[in-house]
């Protein structure tokens, strides 16, 4: 059994060993070719890309206001709404993964509990990371209204703030769909709808 460090969201670098029996029997590359791949798992996937994409498109926004590509009130008006969107529908996902989906996947796979219970830890550290990111967001946004040097301190700092809440985020994902899209793989959709 790994150590704390070891399954910490911002030190491991994947899900431990004894929880990846699944993804050597499904890997990553053959998941697109299978035929439970529709339905739940591609929906799973789509979400992740998302996020992925957006947290991508924020990051660039942030280096485009900063290499001076935009102006403060462009970037403003670029980043409010795509900010909203990606820490809403983040948010909204993780709660639907917390109350309804890992508890259905741990009962339908009771060696995979642990996986869960470390996903669910990486949700609380991501949930702390989405208030930091939107507290300086919001600190950024107003500085956009201050002198230049306000505004450089405001964007570093949220520039920071971003690149670690991304880093989680990635790092999750990925450790999140090698747990669960190959027990879908395995099981497909009926029988893990049918174990709630």
């Amino acid at each position: 059994m790994a150590d704390k460090a070891d399954i910490h969201l911002e030190t491991r670098a994947g899900l431990p060993e004894d929880l990846r029996w699944l993804v050597a029997k499904y890997p990553r590359e053959d998941w697109r070719a299978h035929d439970n791949v529709h339905g739940m798992a591609s929906m799973w996937l789509q979400r992740h890309d998302m996020f992925r994409e957006l947290g991508g498109m924020l990051t660039a926004g942030i280096g485009d206001y900063r290499e001076g590509r935009m102006d403060a009130q462009q970037f403003a008006r670029w980043f409010a709404p795509r900010l909203n969107h990606f820490l809403g529908n983040l948010d909204g996902h993780h709660n639907v993964e917390d109350h309804h989906y890992f508890p259905v996947f741990a009962k339908a796979e009771s060696r995979l509990k642990r996986g869960f219970e470390i996903l669910d830890a990486d949700h609380h550290l991501i949930h702390e990371a989405l208030e930091r990111n939107a507290d300086s967001a919001n600190a950024f946004i107003q500085a956009l209204q201050e002198n230049e040097d306000k505004q450089r301190f405001a964007a570093d700092a949220y520039a920071d703030e971003n690149a670690r809440l991304v880093a989680m985020l990635t790092r999750h994902l990925d450790d999140e769909e090698d747990l669960i899209i190959p027990l879908i793989l395995d099981r497909g959709d009926r029988e893990l709808v049918g174990s709630d």
